[in-house]
């Protein structure tokens, strides 16, 4: 990992600021319900399986008889 030396790194901020934002946060991500996210991963995988330049194995095209 090369980090820029004259480049200053952000401060870290502990206490009970930063626990109430983490907080936050993962309330935000788990309030989201299970089929919200079946969906939007559906959705995904059809929009992904659209792109011709994917790279690694294809996904098996389904012949009808």
């Amino acid at each position: 990992m090369n980090l820029d030396p004259t480049k200053e790194l952000p401060d870290c901020t502990e206490g009970p600021e930063a626990f109430r934002r983490f907080d936050e946060g993962i309330t935000q991500l788990l309030s989201v319900s299970h089929d919200t996210l079946v969906r939007r991963e559906r959705a995904y995988k059809k929009r992904a399986a659209r792109n011709p330049h994917k790279r690694g194995p294809k996904p098996k095209l389904k012949t009808s008889v």
